[in-house]
């Protein structure tokens, strides 16, 4: 008999929700003890979640993945460690819900100030890596948030198994089943489903590619949290170190490639662009990274490839870099704020001034000085660990960890008051 979807998933929304008010209300202790349970089981069944890994890997290998997704999809002694490991550390970080702050007395006598909240029912909805599956539940379980988990259908066995043991952990901290829930089936309808739950779902995060993204955007009645693509700059500006602004710009490119926060276009001043891009090519050259250059770069690099308009849109998770010269500050802001996706992006100078005028002026969920690119993680920024990064501007900017996965709202403490 085949599964009614709408049916089943409102019911899911419905578990969910009734959950989310039991958490809210679950002190740290027990939520630590659950998360270390559920990191506990990981480890004793290691063994029996890598052999249902492999029915997704065989599975996989007939449906033509290739090596890269397969790659991301195993799940081997390291992975699960590492999924373990990540559940402690998010054991060790500091709660913060019910954390209450900005308490002033008003005239009247009464104290107002705020309490941080958890959001609800959280859907997330990805692909491919069935660490996710662990990485989030944890997340939102320590922030309090119920969850529905909607992982990619060729990791189906790999998140069931990881359900059992997240579901198993609950149970042993005395916590309902159905905080965390991992959708069993693999119709895609579910999906969609999800997404119009809002009676029941408070916010959708959506991690993948940007089909994936772009769907859930277009077709969620929910709230979403999100980013499309990370297209990030390196501004070598009239008064950089440029031995900083060389080891910044080949960090930010060739750290990694296939990541949201790697430099896709380098932007020089016309000032220096002369005496740093010959430097820069050579290294770049080394690391086999294909240059694609205006008509400017192309005067100083004669071997660079032409770039056309779609270089400057382009999120290339690949050895390729798109270089453009600018006349000035202002230029290169308004290049970023044009071509980028508000995600993160650098200037390299030794003037404090120009500094404070990017800061202020670029329009990115993380902007820096001095610094490269891959620092635009949550574990970088001191969050312990995240679920993602948000380039919209509410509920959450930038690396959401712990605290963007909350909110606030007000209280109010009187001994009597009455409003006069």
């Amino acid at each position: 008999m085949s599964l009614n979807i709408p049916e089943y998933m409102q019911q899911v929304g419905k578990k969910a929700k009734d959950a989310a008010g039991l958490l809210s209300a679950a002190e740290s202790a027990q939520k630590n003890l659950a998360l270390i349970s559920i990191a506990e089981l990981l480890i004793e069944k290691a063994e029996w979640l890598e052999a249902e890994n492999e029915k997704d890997l065989v599975a996989g290998k007939a449906n033509g993945l290739d090596d890269a997704m397969l790659d991301r999809l195993r799940l081997n002694n390291k992975v699960i460690l590492g999924m373990a490991e990540g559940l402690r550390q998010i054991a060790a970080l500091p709660d913060p819900v019910g954390e209450i702050s900005d308490m002033t007395y008003r005239p009247s006598g009464i104290q107002v100030g705020h309490m941080r909240v958890p959001l609800g029912v959280i859907g997330i909805i990805y692909e491919s890596r069935p660490n996710v599956t662990a990485d989030a539940a944890g997340l939102c379980l320590k922030s309090g948030n119920a969850t529905i988990l909607r992982g990619g259908s060729e990791a189906i066995y790999s998140n069931q198994a990881i359900a059992q043991c997240i579901q198993e952990g609950l149970q042993t901290a005395g916590l309902p089943a159905e905080c965390i829930q991992v959708i069993e089936t693999t119709d895609r309808s579910a999906v969609g489903e999800l997404l119009r739950l809002k009676d029941y779902v408070d916010v959708i995060i959506p991690r993948g590619g940007k089909g994936l993204i772009e769907r859930v955007s277009a077709e969620s009645l929910v709230p979403v949290i999100k980013h499309l693509d990370g297209i990030c700059h390196v501004f070598i500006d009239d008064d950089a170190d440029l031995d900083k602004a060389v080891e910044i710009s080949l960090n930010s490119k060739t750290h990694r490639y296939g990541v949201c926060n790697a430099m896709e276009t380098l932007l020089v001043a016309d000032s220096v662009a002369a005496k740093i891009l010959p430097t820069l090519a050579a290294l770049f050259a080394e690391k086999e990274v294909e240059l694609r250059g205006c008509s400017r770069t192309q005067v100083i690099l004669p071997d660079c490839n032409k770039a056309n308009d779609d270089d400057w849109t382009a999120e290339y998770l690949a050895p390729i870099l798109s270089i453009r010269i600018v006349d000035s500050l202002d230029d290169a802001i308004d290049h970023i704020n044009q071509y980028g996706s508000h995600h993160t992006d650098t200037i390299v100078t030794e003037n404090i001034t120009s500094s404070r005028y990017f800061l202020r002026r670029v329009d990115s969920s993380s902007v820096m000085v001095n610094a490269s690119t891959r620092f635009a993680d949550g574990f970088e920024y001191g969050l312990g660990a995240e679920i993602g990064i948000s380039t919209d501007k509410l509920h959450v900017r930038g690396p959401v960890g712990l605290e963007g996965l909350t909110t606030k709202k007000f209280i109010v403490l009187g001994d009597g008051h009455i409003r006069q």
